[in-house]
């Protein structure tokens, strides 16, 4: 696959060519560049450290110890915090002196891929600016590594997964002694990565009872990674099998997350937004903000609570971005991604779970009753795979013309809003394909809408 390098992060498949894979060589220009940006950013430091973790894919250590010692040779110190979690990496960098954090993973993307993902000094993805000064800077040969006197330190720590946790626990919004008399007990799919690590010490906290599958780490992940339901099969066994209270399933760098009930059916990942933000506006009522490509079913929460609903174009830097500038009090991505500002600016699993507590000491209800206090959406997503990219602007502007009596959005590809239903179509931030999501209250309805649509766009391909 072809390296690609986003707001996102750079990310590709591991060994092959440079420039088209993830190659050791990727990984040194890429990271010699990130010391460059960070350098620029903090003119006037002369002891800069920056962060490090990785997932539990094959590759991780090693790409580690790879961008640990390009670190030190660019002059730059590294806490390497080993296995960890995203959302643990991006708080241990807003709550150190770190001025900036590199987390190694490829979030829900099969085992044979890789990742570097780049954080700010607040734990934050970079900016749109910084992010193209990254790209053209990994492109250049113009690296300046330090001498042998100035090289940067590498040092080990390894409990930034315990602090992160005890972060949580310490939050003012949650009701901790009621969450503990709750008496449950939960299943959860750590899909073979630092899921495993963290959430023991979560349920643990919490007093939880729990049993954790897919946990051993060795770089091989049992299943496809993605949180949805056809990869999670074995989760709904499981739950059903010890007469669980419910489930929860994680991707493997922890920053998405959804929900089963106690029958073992997944609640869908666009509600796990939905269930932690009601917790959170029931205590703390507030502006919530989510994409273009999330479910309508937070705005009428949101709007219950007669306070306002922001959407943005997809991606969390640009999520992050419109809850700073508008004190949202909650927010997030409706693929399983939760934000929770009090505790730091990024998708978190660990919090959303604890979140969700908090709702179910409020509901006093099973979690098959939950879904019953929402609005019932459902969505269709499907992939267009096209054989050329710069087909994608046309093909979206020739569509924009043939619905421009519905006003669409183009924020971010295009989003059509129809009597009955909404779709989104826009490029994919980490794959060279059209993703098409669509949403109604009835799932025919959902299905038709996608489905129309990817036709149109495969007959403008042509």
């Amino acid at each position: 696959m072809t390296l690609i390098k986003n707001i996102s992060g750079f990310r590709g498949t591991i060994g092959g060519q440079k420039n088209d894979n993830l190659t050791p060589i990727d990984i040194v220009s890429s990271i010699a560049a990130f010391s460059r940006l960070i350098k620029e950013n903090n003119p006037t430091s002369s002891n800069l450290t920056v962060m490090t973790g990785r997932d539990g894919r094959k590759s991780g250590e090693l790409i580690q110890t790879l961008v640990n010692s390009v670190f030190a040779s660019m002059g730059i110190n590294v806490i390497d915090t080993g296995l960890s979690t995203t959302p643990t990496l991006c708080w241990g960098v807003l709550n150190n002196e770190s001025v900036a954090g590199l987390m190694i993973t490829a979030s829900h993307n099969p085992e044979e891929y890789n990742g570097l993902k780049f954080f700010n000094s607040d734990g934050e993805f970079l900016s749109k600016e910084d992010v193209e000064k990254l790209i053209e800077y990994s492109e250049s040969k113009d690296h300046n590594f330090i001498a042998n006197e100035s090289l940067g330190e590498v040092t080990k720590y390894t409990n930034l997964i315990d602090d992160h946790i005890e972060g949580i626990i310490n939050l003012d919004i949650l009701p901790l002694k009621k969450i503990k008399e709750l008496n449950l007990f939960v299943v959860a799919d750590a899909i073979n990565s630092t899921g495993s690590i963290a959430l023991p010490i979560l349920f643990k906290k919490l007093n939880i009872r729990y049993k954790i599958i897919n946990a051993e780490i060795e770089g091989v992940f049992n299943h496809t990674p993605e949180p949805l339901s056809e990869n999670l099969r074995g989760l709904s066994e499981e739950i059903t099998m010890t007469n669980a209270d419910f489930g929860v399933a994680v991707d493997p760098d922890v920053d998405r997350l959804v929900f089963f009930d106690e029958n073992g059916k997944i609640l869908g990942e666009e509600y796990t937004q939905v269930f932690c933000s009601d917790f959170v506006l029931s205590v703390n009522n507030g502006d919530t903000v989510s994409t273009l490509s999330s479910s309508n079913a937070l705005k009428d929460l949101t709007k219950s609570y007669n306070s306002d609903y922001h959407v943005t174009p997809v991606g969390e830097m640009n999520v992050v971005k419109k809850m700073k500038e508008i004190n949202s009090v909650v927010g997030g991505e409706g693929g399983g991604g939760i934000i929770y500002p009090e505790l730091h600016y990024g998708r978190d699993a660990l919090v959303g779970i604890a979140l969700f507590l908090g709702l179910l000491v409020n509901k006093k209800c099973k979690v098959s009753a939950l879904k019953n206090d929402y609005p019932e959406y459902f969505m269709k997503k499907l992939k267009v795979s096209l054989k050329d990219n710069n087909v994608i602007d046309n093909i979206f502007k020739e569509i924009v013309n043939r619905y421009s009596d519905l006003n669409p959005n183009t924020d971010d590809g295009v989003r059509i809003d129809f009597p009955n239903g909404w779709v989104h179509m826009r490029k994919s931030n980490t794959e060279p394909i059209v993703r098409i999501f669509s949403e109604s209250n009835d799932q025919k309805q959902a299905d038709s809408l996608a489905l129309k649509i990817e036709k149109e766009i495969k007959s403008l391909s042509n």
